[in-house]
């Protein structure tokens, strides 16, 4: 491995210069180049052990070289390097037969790596031929490091039918990827069908996948047909795979393993061609230790995990975003939209409880909702935060609002992310006045004591009890918060 010659093509001097130098000094030879038609001879005559090229050249677009190279050789690797760092890119380099996609600025030591394994993995794929997506329809956005790690596992899937298991909260995106994984693979052509767990009561959930026969249960007039059945040759998504109720777990189970199922109330296996994509918002591994989830199932869907960031680890992604929201707007009717420097920078400073969910629909709202063609910093902290109550009960998170998953422990930790972030979008990075600890403490304490004095009708020993406080200690917050103690009839 350390005679095999590394292609290089860049068209920007120093780049080739840093790549140069850092293969030469791993043991490899190489031969650069700025343009792609020198690429192009180089292959031709047979030269070079693999490529690392850069997608934009003066003369052509490597991408459009890549299904030539493929078809002249078809082993010979090739690194795809941009600073087009959008999902499209990687797709479209799979596609073509990229053995791996880099995203700049990349480490080089990556880098290096990456060459190893492409000149000791036997390469021989053949490009895709997919339409050529328009830029506008982008199934995900963003170019942040934790999206461009999720297109390079995307990219890497096209081509296969391995289970995928997409994790995140509520309102991250997971859909979008299970369909971009249909939409741009191997199955794009047959049917994709999407299942929520959580919106089917569970009693029903087996006859929804596997479809029943007449007269399977009381109601069942008719055969009915399932989503496997209708998913046939294509992607079934199921979200929320941690509702799924145990019997139904392992039908699914015996899907995955052998390949068919049977209908409610039916006696003859079914053979079925489906790629399953699992999505979830709930730690399945705490289902599992609970009983509530199939360790076995957990395996057989988790074989390639996809995390979704929240958006509060990629704000840096809340420009594009933005931009994209407000394109899909004017398409729909709205007028056009922008946002100054210090709206966007507003945004970069919220939390995003809803995660991308949310943001869409404030930029929905700015859109709809005011005449300015230039939405300014103080429409934003309007919007976000005007008329908002500090410690709101747990919500969906849509609209912005303090939310969590249900618990009331996410929506105090939600009224305290609220206060914050009210604070400095106001004051940008200057830190607020002290005292805020006594204020949010006592914002939690008040209605905490009120319902616990309510709970147990004004009995002050038994609220003690349930808040695990002293009496004493409770009859002090009493007095010192105003609370106005009635006793109910027992």
């Amino acid at each position: 491995m350390s005679e095999a010659t590394v292609l290089v093509a860049d068209d920007d001097t120093a780049i080739r210069t840093v790549l140069n130098q850092a293969l030469v000094r791993a043991g490899f030879n190489v031969r650069a180049t700025g343009n792609a038609s020198t690429l192009w001879r180089w292959v031709s005559e047979g030269e070079g052990d693999i490529i690392v090229t850069d997608v934009v050249m003066p003369d052509e677009n490597a991408l459009d070289l890549l299904p030539k190279i493929r078809k002249l050789r078809p082993d010979l690797p090739i690194v795809v390097m941009s600073a087009q760092n959008t999902v499209l890119t990687a797709i479209r380099a799979a596609e073509r037969g990229a053995y791996e996609y880099l995203p700049k600025p990349f480490d080089l030591n990556e880098l290096i790596g990456v060459v190893r394994r492409g000149l000791t993995v036997p390469h021989s794929r053949e490009g895709g031929t997919a339409a050529e997506p328009e830029e506008e329809r982008l199934p995900l956005i963003g170019r942040s490091p934790a999206m461009q790690d999720i297109y390079r596992v995307m990219a890497r899937l096209l081509q296969t039918d391995l289970s995928v298991m997409i994790t995140g909260e509520s309102g991250t995106g997971k859909e979008l990827v299970a369909r971009a994984l249909h939409d741009y693979g191997k199955r794009r052509s047959g049917p994709f069908v999407a299942v929520n767990m959580a919106a089917i009561p569970r009693e029903l959930i087996e006859s929804e996948l596997f479809g029943h026969e007449k007269g399977a249960f009381t109601g069942a007039q008719t055969r009915s047909t399932g989503r496997f059945e209708q998913a046939e040759g294509g992607t079934l998504f199921l979200d929320e795979i941690g509702d799924m109720p145990p019997e139904a777990q392992t039908r699914l189970l015996r899907v995955l393993q052998e390949g068919e199922y049977t209908t409610v109330g039916g006696r003859t296996p079914i053979r079925t061609d489906v790629r399953i994509v699992a999505a979830t918002h709930r730690d399945l591994r705490q289902l599992i230790g609970q009983g509530l989830f199939r360790e076995d199932l957990y395996y057989r869907l988790n074989v390639v995990p996809i995390r979704m960031p929240p958006l509060r680890e990629r704000l840096d992604d809340v420009p594009d975003l933005v931009r994209h929201f407000l394109g899909r707007a004017q398409s729909e009717g709205l007028p056009a939209k922008s946002l100054d420097a210090g709206a966007l920078g507003v945004l970069k400073r919220h939390r995003w409880p809803g995660n991308v969910r949310e943001l869409e629909n404030l930029v929905r709202r700015l859109a709809a909702l005011y005449s300015e063609d230039v939405i300014t910093a103080q429409i934003v902290e309007e919007e976000l935060f005007s008329e908002r109550p500090p410690a709101a009960p747990a919500g969906d998170g849509e609209g912005g609002e303090p939310a969590g998953d249900g618990g009331h422990g996410e929506s105090i930790g939600a009224a305290v992310e609220w206060h914050l972030n009210r604070y400095f979008a106001a004051h940008g990075e200057e830190l607020p006045p002290a005292g805020l600890y006594d204020r949010i403490l006592r914002e939690v304490e008040l209605p905490l004591i009120t319902a616990s004095l309510a709970a147990t009708r004004g009995n002050q020993i038994r609220a003690a009890d349930l808040l695990g406080i002293n009496r004493n200690t409770l009859r002090k917050k009493i007095r010192d918060l105003d609370i106005r103690v009635v006793r109910g009839i027992k």
